[in-house]
């Protein structure tokens, strides 16, 4: 409850000091870092998992390779 009153106190002495529009501006702000924090988490884990998984094709891929190589030179 303490951290409620905190923030309205902190709320209403930003209004009075700076005046509503400026005060809603640093409320915008919060908010749009706030979102993109997350959308750089979500990035993240997406580039984990891309990393994953080309790290997964990259070796199947080469092993694919080695036997296409390998069923050429039988052919011959």
């Amino acid at each position: 409850m303490t951290l409620f009153y905190f923030l309205m106190l902190t709320f209403v002495a930003l209004v009075t000091f700076a005046g509503y529009d400026a005060t809603m501006r640093l409320v915008q702000f919060i908010d749009l870092q706030i979102r993109y924090a997350g959308i750089r988490v979500q990035m993240k884990w997406m580039e984990q998992k891309l990393r994953r998984r080309l790290l997964k094709d990259t070796a199947d891929y080469r092993q694919l390779l080695t036997e296409h190589k390998k069923n050429d030179l039988t052919r011959d």
